[in-house]
């Protein structure tokens, strides 16, 4: 069975992970809608926007290639939260008028499926832990 983030059934690294290419083409989204920011926004929102959308495939490219499930989970998390803080970076935008609802709109729907694929992912996870743990213990 192939699972949803994955681009087929071997992964070979993280780049073959579909959580990390939307992640990545999020980052390039960001990237392209920052382009048009105010000036006196470069080391302001534009780049809080930039650095928190590029966290999101970094961390996940660094939880994949960590020794352990444990450390994977942990760096998931960083990924969430750097969604979170992306979207809420995005919503501001918006609010401040520097970048059009439609083009919110469709970047929030990149986030939200993210978000799903990053859970989905840590339930997997989990899942290989517990039953990792209760060979080891069994």
């Amino acid at each position: 069975m192939v699972e949803p983030w994955v681009s087929d059934s071997r992964i070979h690294s993280y780049q073959d992970l579909k959580v990390w290419q939307l992640g990545m083409a999020i980052s390039k989204e960001i990237y392209q809608l920052t382009h048009t920011f105010p000036k006196h926004e470069l080391y302001g929102i534009t780049s809080q926007l930039r650095r928190s959308a590029t966290s999101i495939p970094a961390n996940i490219a660094e939880g994949h290639e960590r020794g352990s499930t444990k450390d994977y989970l942990r760096h998931l998390s960083f990924a969430i939260g750097s969604l979170a803080e992306c979207e809420t970076f995005l919503l501001l935008s918006e609010e401040l008028n520097y970048v059009a609802p439609s083009l919110t709109s469709r970047v929030l729907g990149m986030l939200a499926e993210e978000g799903r694929m990053i859970r989905s992912l840590q339930r997997s996870l989990r899942s290989k832990l517990r039953k990792t743990t209760k060979t080891t213990k069994g």
